[in-house]
């Protein structure tokens, strides 16, 4: 274990000072008119004409054992419908800008329409993705626009109006098997060009809002939320483009209704189409809030037979090489809920759970309602069983449709990427949120109010801040997710590690010559087999710290002649740390460190054995968002939540890498 005096600091993160300097092409003035033209655009049916992007040249800025960068891949301003019933006015420009830390106003909204809570990061992020709702660019265009023929149409109606059944109403229609555009907006108005006019604003704010200087100071990438949830169970992905080549529009759920079509679709329409001026389109898609989905979102099953499961399961991992584990919905990591678990008991399966035990197990079926509350639930509900379940798949038909990458967001809804603070968490779902006492409720029929979390952070290792070297970081899933703090973990594994390498000085170069990255394979059948385990923790700001970090485990998956296995191995650090959840002071101040390294050896891996592992680390525990709030209202004005004992008050924050597998 290294302590909190050690250089690890410098080893982990991967800090250098002989950065060559290199000139970045500026944007070309045909885009710089396009990124003017953000508004007021006529509806037409005939597809605007996109500028090439500019080429990418290396930042001034190099890291070549890649530096950890942090992002929000999940982010809703006005243009999404549940976001602007909930009175959130914050345009795709202000949440861009709000990422590099210009302030936004939040509701309630004064007399005026402008929001009466200002808020602002303290420290800017390093890439976003905006993924507003794709299948209402179009009906949201029209609903807002007074000179729209289907301004009074009754969805519009309701929907400005803020009336929550609005959210059900257009919500519910992309949980039908079938579902339709609404005929009293789309009859009235050309929904398609409205869709084109959308998806050209969304694709020119985030052409502005890239740094297209040297500097690399923050990347923009054009994306969207793909929001099908037939059976109201979740099956949303937030589709993210390498650069502004992009399809001509959006694949939504209008248009395909399962996620196989939808890969198919972007790889038909990006992947495998011709370049657009010289540039190649890239595409992958997130999924999300598996913890929401009755065990459909991962359902082992291949549509196309003819095809061979084999390819379809590659395609199924090249289309999604990510998955996102935690976010404002709650954890998607493990459940503590099952009657047979695949390892020992871990208590941290309990950390920011939305559906209360106990549940009902879905066994090796599936089930709807999840998105209310509703249904049973599946271990393939949860990542980690994912990635066993993928072993599975791979011992059958020798292709692994589940080789998932980890990362985090927040999934706000007021245009907030990035704000995750406990200490001051404002809510992210607009109105309903827009008070403290308001954000202890218990929640409504959809999970929330005191049971929502902060959100989560993205994280990659990249050797620059740019779209193509965070792209790159992505697809090979050298990936990192956080439950809000900006951890940095590392984690390698390979059969030459030395044992000494946390000592190290060229730590990152041992291990990146000696062994894989997270998100990487070993073929190897060599032993023994070890793991470089080390984090950083957050060191937050003069006005707010970050906390000391607890513990480095190695969760491990594995599958034999009995079926899959887990087990959480502690590598580094103690139990020590606690936090008063009454005055939200630690009771050990000088527990944990600022740096925990540790070479672990698997002693129970046998050459042969196909395995998955990733890293989990721990922060000391401290107080969760609603406590904070809890103590800060008067005794007499406190809610029946801040007494609830089924609602935490303190929080365990924590970081998941991306696994790294093992296969004969």
């Amino acid at each position: 274990m290294t302590s909190a005096r050690s250089p690890m600091a410098r080893i982990v993160s991967g800090a250098r000072t002989d950065y060559p300097r290199c000139v970045r092409a500026l944007h070309s003035l045909p885009l710089l008119l396009a990124s003017l033209s953000l508004v007021g655009c006529p509806s037409t049916s005939e597809e605007p004409p996109t500028p090439a992007p500019p080429a990418e040249v290396p930042c001034a800025e190099q890291t070549p054992e890649r530096r950890a960068l942090f992002g929000d891949l999940h982010v809703h301003t006005r243009w999404s419908f549940d976001a602007y019933v909930q009175d959130v006015r914050v345009t795709p420009a202000e949440a861009l800008a709000f990422a590099q830390g210009a302030p936004v106003r939040l509701p309630p909204l004064d007399e005026n329409g402008v929001g009466t809570r200002e808020v602002r990061l303290e420290r800017p992020l390093d890439f976003v993705a905006l993924t507003d709702h794709a299948e209402y660019l179009a009906e949201m265009a029209a609903c807002v626009d007074p000179s729209s023929p289907a301004f009074d149409a009754e969805p519009c109606v309701a929907m400005r109006a803020g009336d929550v059944s609005a959210t059900y109403a257009w919500g519910g229609n992309l949980t039908e098997e079938a579902p339709e555009r609404f005929p009293s907006i789309c009859g009235a108005v050309d929904c398609e060009g409205l869709a084109r006019d959308g998806w050209q604003r969304t694709i020119d704010e985030a052409e502005a809002a890239d740094d297209a200087t040297d500097a690399c100071t923050f990347t923009a990438f054009v994306g969207y939320e793909y929001s099908c949830s037939t059976n109201v169970s979740n099956a949303h992905r937030n589709v993210v483009f390498r650069n502004g080549a992009v399809p001509a529009l959006p694949t939504t759920c209008f248009e395909e209704t399962d996620p196989w079509a939808l890969w198919r679709a972007l790889a038909r329409d990006c992947r495998d189409a011709p370049p657009q001026d010289g540039v190649q389109c890239d595409v992958l898609a997130i999924p999300h809030n598996s913890n929401w989905s009755n065990g459909n979102m991962f359902v082992v099953e291949y549509p196309f037979a003819a095809e061979g499961e084999g390819a379809l399961a590659e395609f199924r991992a090249e289309m999604e090489p990510l998955v996102e584990i935690y976010q404002h919905k709650g954890d998607s990591e493990c459940s503590p809920g099952f009657t047979n678990p695949l390892g020992a008991p871990d208590e941290q399966c309990a950390f920011e759970k939305l559906r209360a035990e106990p549940i009902q197990d879905c066994g090796e079926g599936t089930g709807a309602g999840a998105m209310a509350g509703l249904g049973c639930v599946s271990r393939r509900d949860f990542v980690r069983d994912v990635l066993v379940e993928g072993l599975l798949e791979e011992e059958r038909i020798g292709a692994n449709p589940y080789r998932l990458g980890i990362i985090a967001s927040t999934d706000t809804h007021n245009g907030t990427p990035g704000l995750v603070d406990e200490a001051s968490f404002p809510g992210h779902t607009g109105r309903e949120e827009g008070s403290p006492q308001a954000r202890l409720q218990p929640p409504p029929l959809i999970p929330g109010g005191v049971l929502m979390s902060g959100g989560g952070l993205a994280g990659v290792y990249a050797t620059e801040n740019s779209r193509d070297s965070i792209f790159d970081a992505m697809q090979r899933r050298e990936a990192f997710g956080t439950s809000g703090p900006r951890i940095q973990p590392r984690l390698f594994g390979g059969f030459g590690l030395g044992e000494g390498l946390c000592e190290d000085p060229a730590m990152l170069e041992r291990a990146y010559e000696g062994g894989v990255p997270m998100g990487g394979e070993l073929t190897s059948t060599e032993a023994p087999l070890r793991f470089l385990a080390a984090a950083l923790a957050d060191p937050g700001t003069k006005q707010n710290p970050g906390s000391s970090l607890q513990r480095l485990q190695i969760v491990k998956g594995w599958v034999d002649g009995d079926g899959g296995h887990t087990e959480v191995i502690d590598v580094a650090g103690d139990l020590s740390g606690g936090v008063d959840p009454d005055t939200c002071e630690p009771t050990e101040p000088d527990a944990g460190a600022d740096s925990l390294c540790a070479v672990w050896t698997d002693p129970t891996w046998e050459p042969g054995q196909r395995a998955v592992y990733y890293l989990r680390v721990l922060e000391v525990p401290t107080c969760r968002w609603s406590a904070h709030q809890c103590n800060a209202l008067p005794a007499a004005d406190r809610p029946a939540s801040c007494s609830d004992p089924a609602i935490p008050r303190t929080v365990q924050e924590r970081a998941w890498t991306s696994p790294i597998w093992v296969a004969p």
